[in-house]
């Protein structure tokens, strides 16, 4: 004779009423392309990778089509660092040499896009591996940085200028998960290292997608850092412009992205915490989300939340 242990019904049902929560969420963005860049300590942090693979797997069983564009700055410090080579920041932005840019291209699509396609990959064969050089996928400007007002030179640095995202599109078409490494050649070909948030943002544009998600080392966007802990949970475009000269260097970047997202016809962008675990699935499948929420003008924001 056997026996079937009683199930805890408390914790069945709470767990039923999380899987119900999704459902209406699960409908609205059923066939949705969300464009997701992966960064901070989400990358670093072995459990928080194995978090960030299985929630892009989630997405992708749940009928969501995700992409995923992905920098690697700790993992080229740690290579520059182990190479000999120096390293300086102006502005904000690493000056890139020639000599730096080999490593860039290197670490990027050689290791940290390798891990992560490895990742995906051990829950089933979705995730296909790519570079902006691929395909003609980005095109990028050389760009300068700005130092107490003054333009200064910078190097291999590029904004990307123009995207082609028919190779991209196949891949989603096929079923497959695109993991982009961010770096693009100019109109000449020289391949510059191009900022992750703003690659991610050019590409959720040019693929018509429904979601723009930014992983960071932060809860969202404080409402009058660093005098307040208080993130503010959404906002429109225009009142986002109001605040970016307020910002901390290292959060303009991401929101500038979410601008260019919105503002390119993306219907909403998001600055999420990756040190969450799951953070991604909690963005998306649940009523009160968590991060930032960034959306059009007051009309379209009203029309997003009904």
């Amino acid at each position: 004779m056997s026996t079937v242990n009683r199930p805890d019904h408390a914790v069945a049902q709470e767990k039923a009423a999380t899987l119900i929560e999704a459902l209406p969420w699960l409908e609205r963005f059923h066939n949705a392309i969300v464009v997701i860049k992966y960064g901070g300590n989400a990358m670093t942090d072995k459990e928080l990778q194995r978090a960030f693979a299985e929630d892009i797997v989630f997405l992708r069983y749940a009928g969501l089509r995700p992409v995923v564009v992905h920098g690697g700055g700790p993992q080229i410090n740690e290579m520059l660092s182990r190479l000999g080579i120096p390293t300086e920041f102006r502005g904000g932005l690493r000056v890139t040499t020639p000599e730096a840019m080999e490593v860039v291209r290197m670490v990027l699509v050689g290791q940290v896009g390798r891990e992560l396609v490895g990742l995906v990959n051990s829950h089933g064969p979705f995730a296909v591996g790519l570079s902006g050089e691929d395909a003609g996928l980005f095109t990028a400007e050389r760009r300068t940085a700005t130092v107490e007002g003054t333009p200064v030179d910078i190097g291999l640095v590029g904004d990307v200028v123009s995207v082609r995202p028919e190779a991209v599109r196949d891949l989603i078409d096929a079923g497959r998960i695109p993991v982009v490494s961010s770096v693009a050649p100019d109109a000449e070909g020289l391949v510059h290292n191009v900022n992750a948030d703003t690659a991610a943002a050019a590409l959720a544009v040019a693929l018509g997608a429904r979601k723009l998600v930014i992983l960071t080392d932060v809860e969202g966007l404080y409402r009058d850092w660093p005098n307040s802990t208080e993130v503010i949970s959404s906002l429109t475009a225009d009142e986002l412009r109001e605040m970016l000269p307020t910002l901390s260097s290292g959060m303009v970047p991401k929101m500038e992205a979410c601008l260019r997202a919105v503002d390119g016809g993306v219907p909403q962008a998001h600055v999420i915490d990756g040190r969450v675990a799951h953070s991604l699935l909690l963005e998306i499948f649940t009523d009160a989300g968590i991060g930032t929420m960034v959306l059009p003008a007051r009309q379209e924001a009203e029309k997003e939340n009904s």
